[in-house]
């Protein structure tokens, strides 16, 4: 509520706070270079949406009318209305992934479905809170670790949390070199991490790179059709990739494409993050939900490489498992780094970033399973 004495415009209590929380992205992105590219127009965006009267979010002006603004037009446009930016994102994080140590090791398909864990679990914790349906689903995809996943299925749930559930999404995905590290060592031991795994790749085609996509395309789409604007754009944008013939529309996916939406969800986003839609106890609980799910994917993907190290003579070393979250490449990066300083030469890089890839292609699966079971219970 604003509140406004002799021409001058007072703010509340909420909007101040949300001008902490606004600087307080921009530093992580800034300073600690935590998803710059997101937390940093997310932040400014933030500030712009909670200035009194401000000119940003459509408003009644005297002698004016109602005008337009920008934030809550794209916002409408992008997302409330097409869901277009973060499906369209999907086109250029599909031309950066290389299926290749996926393909060459198709068991790594198993680790990817193992470490979405957290969903469920997070989907179970928020309902036990309180949660109607709708949210405690939404919130639950925070576990997916893939911030467009997170934002389109809390959008088209139509949940009352989808600024929080965005900044959870994001910040965790950030903090993954911090978060990982500790669940993998609260359930392994330093043997287990010391593990030592020989890489023998078969080889991968082009034909079976061309043939990757254009299959789980298909089959996606007659078992979890609900998934199939999420698989299917991330599928299109590595078809891109891997034809050969459109080298330079890859590098623009790539990069331009994916710098240009990267850019418009942040601040576009922002809407969500109003101060008296955002300022709530409920906000709290989001975060600690959302912390708990990227724990619960690691732990999860932890516990099924041991469980198959219970029957396999070549041993699998735990922390794979770990890397079947969908925060790609950074969860890749962690696994090894940890595997290296545990025993120094221990390269596990090819296995992790499979597991990785398996984990970006499963989270998206999760979503459309997520909202298919949602809408068809509502």
């Amino acid at each position: 509520m604003e509140f406004i004495y002799e021409g001058i415009i007072s703010v509340t209590w909420q909007q101040i706070a949300m001008y902490f929380i606004s600087i307080l992205l921009i530093w992580l992105a800034v300073k600690k270079g935590y998803e710059p590219s997101l937390l940093l127009p997310m932040g400014f965006g933030a500030i712009l949406v909670n200035l009194p009267s401000s000119g940003v979010l459509n408003q009644v002006l005297d002698g004016a009318g109602e005008t337009s603004g920008i934030i809550q037009w794209l916002f409408h446009v992008g997302i409330e209305a097409s869901e277009a930016l973060p499906i369209l994102l999907f086109i250029g994080i599909g031309a950066m992934i290389d299926f290749g140590p996926l393909l060459s090791k198709p068991v790594m398909f198993l680790f990817g479905a193992a470490a979405q864990f957290g969903i469920f679990g997070a989907i179970l914790i928020a309902a036990m809170l309180g949660f109607d349906l709708k949210d405690a689903a939404s919130i639950g995809i925070i576990g997916a670790a893939d911030g467009p996943t997170a934002i389109l299925v809390s959008q088209i749930l139509h949940s009352d949390y989808i600024g929080a559930i965005a900044v959870a999404a994001y910040s965790y995905m950030a903090l993954v070199p911090i978060v990982q590290p500790f669940a993998i060592k609260l359930v392994t031991t330093r043997k287990e991490r010391r593990i030592h795994m020989e890489y023998k790749p078969s080889q991968v085609s082009k034909s079976m790179r061309i043939v990757f996509p254009i299959a789980v395309t298909f089959i996606v789409g007659f078992i979890a059709p609900s998934s199939v604007a999420l698989v299917g754009f991330l599928m299109f944008g590595n078809l891109i990739r891997e034809c050969g013939v459109l080298g330079s529309l890859s590098e623009t996916a790539q990069n331009t494409l994916t710098n240009l939406i990267t850019l418009l969800l942040g601040i576009t986003i922002s809407f969500s993050m109003k101060a008296d839609a955002f300022i709530r106890i409920d906000t709290l609980f989001i975060m600690a939900i959302g912390l708990i799910a990227f724990i619960l994917d690691t732990i999860g993907g932890v516990f099924f490489a041991k469980i198959l190290n219970l029957f396999l003579h070549q041993k699998i070393n735990p922390m794979v498992g770990a890397a079947g979250i969908s925060a790609f490449p950074m969860s890749s990066r962690v696994v090894q780094k940890l595997a290296m300083e545990e025993a120094p030469g221990n390269v596990l890089i090819m296995q992790v970033a499979g597991a990785n890839v398996s984990g970006q292609i499963a989270s998206v699966i999760a979503g459309g399973l997520v909202i298919h079971l949602v809408t068809g219970y509502l």
